[in-house]
């Protein structure tokens, strides 16, 4: 049987270059990669907004840099020369080459526009073509989903207000509408990325804002929200698409409620999700690391609404019971090491405590809730066994290899889209063949990481919580009475309010100008506007 001990020698240790251009002291996902990378002995090295927030005080942090124009945000990913001078003396400082990785949307943009300059620096995934910015570009994957028969929302790109109105009308309302490329929004305009509308007149109105927004509105049939409705898929992955480490999971609470990012989350294997995942990776011939999020809609199907090209800020979810996360895997993978064979830990559960408080408060509902028994079966069972000859990743039991599962193929099959295994033998079916399988520990399943609270390492979460306390005087009573409202809205509206559409009702007058809609916050803004 194949050799597949946990192996973490990080040998030959590389530095490690974090970058966030977005403007978020309170991203735990950030804080997750230091603490990921420095646990290992890497020395890791964070580019930042000035200070660094919480997470500077990790232990496992060797060094705050500065980033281009303070860490604003403010940077044009299509002209990207202040963020290649930063980088370029951030390497100078260092002294020797480093692997890179991007933490949010703009970076791994802006990474890719300059990769070619960057030369023997740093050592990041091959993205070609401009790919994280296709990615990203919410339009662009309509088009791809489209292309690739990936489930989407139904998405209406308008050319004018009129038809703003009218597709609004068309798709049902409430609708979503959506900036295509969020990084580009300037700020203090008070533009937000995602934004539900309620009327054919506010999707007008927000339409008559593209000049300043700086790209196209998308306008997209909403999909109601509810308790097992929300599920995001993160994988790692090398040159062609071919996964390191991968695994879906399910939101429990997320921040603002039923809208935002993930409060509490749950790994619980889906094939269906999964196999969306890898097979829009293979597509794509991705290399690095992605976060993808799904809804499912009222009949069942999983639909795709945004792809990440870069790690989630709940990555840490997906930490294998040897201690394997995707950030590992991708340095591991960059700095010409074996990556171990993964050993998934379906259950497990990852916790932000600053937005789960906040969620948890305003949605009336606890953290955790109770797993219905067929679901918990269902996660529980053993990843898809492979025998030498067998079906490879991708294939589901019973399928041959070289070819992909069909829809009632993938449903029937008894477990996820396998990403590579094992450890001890099971039969891969009644009468077949023993393969590898790994199997977690019954005491080990359940257990909950914390994005903030970590015993080795107790400063981040003290700064994060005083943080939070100073300024919840103030803030937290705005937040959780104003900020809200928009999960509020969404609420009414996926459990009382019927929806409208052309068929139904003719369209009622146009309404007097007023004033642009008050959209929701987003969650990076909650603790620091």
């Amino acid at each position: 049987m194949k050799d597949t001990a946990p192996m973490h020698a990080f040998g030959n240790l590389v530095p490690a270059v974090l970058l966030r251009l977005d403007r978020n002291p309170f991203h735990h996902g950030t804080l997750g990669a230091v603490r990921s990378l420095g646990r290992k002995g890497v020395e890791v090295h964070a580019v930042v907004e000035a200070g660094g927030g919480p997470m500077a005080r990790s232990r496992y942090l060797r060094a705050v840099h500065r980033g281009p124009d303070g860490g604003s945000g403010g940077l044009d990913p299509d002209a990207p020369e202040a963020l290649l001078e930063c980088l370029a003396g951030v390497s100078e400082r260092i002294g020797r080459p480093a692997v890179l990785v991007a933490m949010d949307d703009l970076s791994a943009i802006a990474v890719a526009r300059i990769a070619p300059r960057l030369g023997e620096r740093f050592r990041m995934p091959h993205q070609p073509d401009g790919l994280p910015a296709r990615v990203a570009d919410k339009a662009e994957l309509s088009r791809l989903c489209a292309r690739w028969d990936i489930p989407h929302p139904e998405t209406v790109i308008p050319a004018s207000g009129a038809e703003a109105a009218e597709a609004a009308w068309g798709l049902g309302l409430p609708t979503v509408a959506k900036w295509s490329r969020p990084w580009l929004l300037p700020a203090g305009s008070g533009l937000r990325s995602t934004t539900l509308v309620h009327s054919a007149a506010e999707a007008r109105r927000l339409y008559e804002r593209s000049e300043e927004a700086g790209c196209r509105l998308l306008l997209q049939r909403f999909l109601p929200a509810g308790p097992d409705t929300d599920w995001f898929f993160h994988g790692a992955f090398t040159r062609g698409g071919h996964p390191l480490l991968a695994g879906s999971g399910r939101k429990e609470l997320s921040w603002p409620v039923r809208t935002g990012l993930t409060a509490v989350g749950r790994w619980l294997p889906d094939p269906a999700v999964e196999e969306a995942g890898l097979r829009i990776a293979e597509r794509l011939g991705y290399q690095g690391i992605l976060d993808l999020d799904f809804r499912r809609d009222e009949r069942g199907c999983f639909r795709l609404v945004d792809f990440n090209p870069r790690p989630g800020a709940q990555f840490r979810l997906f930490t294998d019971a040897a201690g394997l996360d995707v950030v590992q895997a991708m340095y591991l993978d960059l700095t010409g090491q074996r990556v171990p064979e993964p050993v998934p830990w379906p259950g497990r559960v990852f916790v932000a405590e600053n937005y789960a408080l906040l969620a948890a408060v305003r949605g009336r509902q606890l953290p955790f809730r109770r797993e219905p028994s067929a679901r918990l079966a269902a996660s529980r069972r053993a990843p898809a066994a492979r025998a030498d000859a067998g079906p490879g990743p991708g294939a589901a039991p019973g399928v041959p290899a070289g070819r992909r599962p069909g829809p009632d193929e993938t449903t029937a099959a008894a477990t996820p889209v396998p990403v590579p295994a094992p450890l001890a033998t099971a039969p891969v079916g009644a009468g077949g063949p023993a393969g590898p399988v790994r199997v977690v520990p019954q005491r080990e399943r359940g257990r909950v990481e914390a994005a903030w609270f970590a015993t080795d390492d107790p400063r981040p979460f003290l700064a994060m919580l005083a943080a939070f306390l100073g300024r919840g005087a103030d803030k937290g009573a705005r937040v959780l009475r104003r900020v809200p409202a928009h999960g509020r809205r969404t609420a009414r509206a996926v459990v009382r309010a019927p929806r409208q559409r052309a068929s139904d009702l003719t369209p009622p007058a146009p309404a007097a100008p007023s004033a642009p809609p008050a959209a929701a916050a987003e969650p990076d803004e909650l603790l620091t506007r």
